[in-house]
């Protein structure tokens, strides 16, 4: 076991030692602090609950700074229990364990709290201003000692964040088993969530946060760049027409900055609002943005004259997003694609700004006067909605990017739903990602390489791209585009320079294409030509891994939209298939009881055993979904599982028989009515 003076802090879970009371790093972006909720009496079982992890002798001094954290920030995150070292993905073999499967799991748990990659690391929150990978450092300090502890005999049990402990299993078991805010229906409200939140007692973990599984902004430049690809050919008739095209959209945070710099890899001129000049600044610093601008008039001057050009540019507009679309209003500015990346799951508190007051003054309403401070997001969401059907009246194409924007704008009562109930503009889902690549089985898959060795993520990118490319060959018409574009996105990978924390990538495959390259990775790491094992994974916002009627299942129209089996078919089925960890969420993209999703982590070690995981639980994976939409009467859904039955010959699916709406009517005696 690894004896370094790191290995040896990792070991030691809680200290033996009381550490000194830490002050809050002003130079870290922090969470936004949280509203008051808890009475009196919750109050004291809140700290009762913190206390519980630490030596009683401890509880008096660490009972009124826990308060205090309380007090003030609306939660108790233990800031004096944040280790002293450095917070990064390391190298595998520096982690101290006696199980390779868990120290992939430590080398994953840090990335995601790496102050390069996390949204508010000392709060252990990694994107989404409020996706946790724990609650509070005790229980990352208790984790991180289990997993050192642990054999191939044991799995380690995690309630949103706090870890249960190990318990006996066997090597074919998963490692660890991660459930996040998984709620009563009845109490999966969002004030529930702030209430049992500052309780301590569960967590919003996302989606990829709370599972372990992020990679940085690059997981999400992927998937905006398919779908911004796939927009503009909705309305060009070729490529060359891209660069005449303005995307205008907002968010700069840990997901929706990736938006400035897909548009640039897809060819257009975008403009993104971002109201934090922390954020705004931070994107133009990665050279995600090409220039920040903070008046309206410059904003849409370089826009037009950059489309003139025909030249694909990447500008900020350091402020309010409405204030933005009201200006292209009035000056009758022709926008091509509109979108909003605001977290409009999370409205009330900091996911989403008013108009007509600072970041400063509306961080303090916020606070100290939640019930004003949601009068006022939603009086600024209608004004967002009637600037957006303006536009759309003159021609622009608005999808929903996922972010519950139509969903909380329908609750606001801005005029965003149509006569039949239905909103008025599609989810990038319904219109794009969902016909286009989940129904054919194309997704986010990913892997990082654990040696944290550049040449083995180059390397595997050239597997990668000579898969790919053996699969285009032979592959049916269908997905040839789909193809393509995914051999294009890894062959540009490194130039577009997208790795932040992990060495990592991502790509969209399908069950073929990813259980081709997962053999190939597995089989170089066996001959020597990886330095390391490689960790498999995806992003939950998958062909199988989540059910959400407003985003990845929103082009499902036989009414299961609002059913969970998929996602949690999933997280069961990837248990016994031979994933190393599996997580089950409630929340992720449109939040809190709005969605449950699910995800893996797979480790590659070379070894026979590794194969038959990968191919087993791959497999299930992708198709579990494909089926589950074939059955809704998606057609391309029906094509990709019936050439899946083809290839896997144990795969037996029960398909739909179609019968339209008329036949129906026709059967019973009765005559359609006008919608």
């Amino acid at each position: 076991m690894v004896t370094t003076e790191f290995a040896k802090q990792i070991a030691q879970g809680i200290p033996s030692n009381l550490p000194p009371k830490k002050d809050i790093d002003p130079k870290v972006s922090h969470a936004p602090k949280r509203k008051k909720i808890l009475s009196q009496s919750e109050q004291i079982l809140a700290l009762r609950n913190a206390l519980r992890y630490f030596p009683k002798e401890w509880h008096r001094e660490l009972a009124v700074e826990f308060n205090e954290e309380l007090e003030k920030y609306g939660r108790i995150y233990m800031y004096r229990f944040k280790p002293e070292y450095d917070m990064y993905a390391r190298p595998i073999h520096e982690y101290p364990a006696k199980s390779i499967q868990a120290a992939s799991i430590m080398l994953m748990i840090q990335n995601n709290l790496d102050p390069k990659v996390a949204q508010h690391p000392d709060e252990l929150i990694t994107y989404g201003g409020n996706g946790a990978v724990f609650q509070n450092w005790a229980q990352y300090l208790l984790t991180m000692q289990y997993l050192t502890e642990m054999t191939d005999e044991q799995t380690l049990v995690m309630y949103s964040g706090h870890p249960l402990g190990l318990f006996p299993s066997n090597s074919n078991a998963p490692r660890v088993v991660v459930t996040n805010g998984m709620m009563i229906p009845n109490y999966s409200k969002p004030d529930d969530w702030e209430k049992y939140n500052a309780l301590g007692v569960t967590q919003y973990g996302q989606m990829t946060a709370g599972s372990y599984m992020y990679i940085g902004p690059q997981g999400i430049v992927h998937g905006t760049t398919i779908t911004v690809l796939n927009a503009l050919r909705k309305i060009c008739k070729d490529r060359s027409e891209y660069g005449t095209k303005l995307f205008v959209t907002s968010g700069l945070g840990g997901m929706s900055g990736a938006q400035p710099k897909a548009a640039n890899i897809a060819g257009c001129v975008s403009i993104t609002a971002e109201v934090n000049p922390a954020a705004a600044y931070k994107r133009h610093e990665q050279g995600w943005v090409d220039e920040v601008v903070e008046d309206l008039d410059q904003v849409i001057d370089l826009a037009e004259a950059k489309r003139k050009e025909g030249k694909a540019y990447a500008i900020a507009y350091l402020g309010n997003v409405v204030d933005l679309w009201r200006k292209l209003v009035d000056r009758n500015v022709k926008v091509d694609i509109g979108s909003d990346q605001t977290s409009l799951h999370n409205p009330f508190a900091g996911g989403y700004y008013p108009i007509g007051m600072s970041f400063d003054d509306a961080n303090d309403m916020m606070a100290n006067n939640p019930e004003q401070f949601k009068k006022e997001i939603y009086a600024t969401l209608k004004a967002h909605v009637e600037a957006i059907n303006a536009l759309v009246d003159r021609g622009m194409y608005f999808f929903d990017y996922g972010n519950a924007f139509l969903l909380e704008s329908s609750r606001a009562g801005a005029d965003i739903v149509k006569e039949n109930g239905d909103f008025k503009y599609p989810s990038y889902v319904q219109d794009i990602m969902g016909p286009m690549c989940f129904d054919l089985g194309f997704g986010p898959f990913r892997w990082v390489c654990t040696s944290g060795n550049e040449e083995d993520l180059r390397k595997t990118d050239k597997i990668a791209a000579e898969v790919l490319k053996e699969l285009a060959v032979v592959a049916p018409k269908e997905i040839e585009q789909q193809l393509q574009d995914n051999i294009q996105w890894i062959e540009q990978a490194e130039e577009n320079q997208m790795v932040v924390g992990s060495k990592a990538r991502i790509l969209y495959a399908d069950s073929t294409g990813r259980i081709e390259i997962a053999k190939a990775f597995n089989k170089a790491i066996a001959l020597g030509e990886l330095e390391g094992p490689v960790v498999l994974g995806r992003d939950h916002h998958d062909v199988s891994g989540t059910d959400s009627p407003f985003r990845e299942t929103s082009n499902i129209y036989d009414g299961s939209q609002f059913t969970a089996d998929m996602a949690v078919q999933n997280f069961v089925g990837d248990s016994f298939r031979g994933a190393t960890w599996i997580s089950l969420h409630n929340g992720g993209g449109v939040g809190w009881g709005e969605v449950i999703n699910g995800g893996f982590g797979l480790l590659l070690d070379g070894t026979q055993e590794a194969e038959q995981k990968l191919n087993s639980m791959l497999f299930w994976d992708v198709n579990n979904g494909i089926a589950r939409r074939s059955w809704a009467r998606n057609d391309n859904a029906v094509f990709a599982i019936k050439r899946a039955m083809e290839i896997n010959k144990q795969l037996k699916v029960t398909l739909p028989e179609e019968i339209s709406e008329e036949e129906v009517l026709s059967a019973i005696g009765q005559e359609q009515t006008s919608k």
